[in-house]
């Protein structure tokens, strides 16, 4: 059986401040993932981008160079700054053959707690018993896996960023 949500947590050696201007700021927050956004994000309202390479780590760089320029998108369904941010998406949306508007969406919340001059960031995504079975058990584990680089794509991005 898939569980119906996925947790990942890091302790991020950079204050609050400069984390949530990491993972609110599009232009930052594509800068580590992997994908240069249209616009900002604003809460409620869908925000699209093409997929690029990150620049936070060459090898995940290399694995996502494939998929350069693939549409990508997110639905901002909160911001709460400086300590949370939810987002939906259609999970694992690969196959450009594939309608996935009908199916329903996960919800991704980035929530962060300060520890001392560190911030705790925690990803909870959630919903995966809503998403089709034939595809449940293959998004779950692509996002486990891809949440865990993820994690490892922001601390490298806010230890090698010039951006303050």
């Amino acid at each position: 059986m898939i569980p119906d949500r996925i947790e990942k947590t890091a302790l991020l050696h950079a204050p609050l401040e400069r984390v949530w201007r990491a993972v609110s700021d599009a232009r930052e927050f594509g800068s580590w993932f992997g994908v240069a956004f249209d616009g900002p994000f604003v809460a409620g309202r869908a925000i699209a981008g093409r997929i690029v390479p990150t620049t936070a780590d060459a090898d995940v760089a290399k694995l996502q160079e494939p998929h350069t320029g693939k549409r990508f998108e997110f639905h901002v369904e909160a911001m709460e700054p400086p300590r949370l941010i939810a987002f939906r998406w259609h999970p694992y949306a690969m196959d450009p053959s594939v309608d996935y508007t009908r199916e329903p969406t996960t919800l991704i919340v980035f929530e962060l707690t300060p520890v001392g001059n560190d911030t705790r960031l925690s990803i909870v995504e959630s919903g995966f018993d809503d998403i089709p079975l034939s595809r449940r058990s293959a998004a779950f584990t692509a996002n486990d896996g891809g949440w865990t680089h993820q994690l490892r794509l922001v601390a490298n991005y806010l230890a090698t960023s010039t951006t303050g």
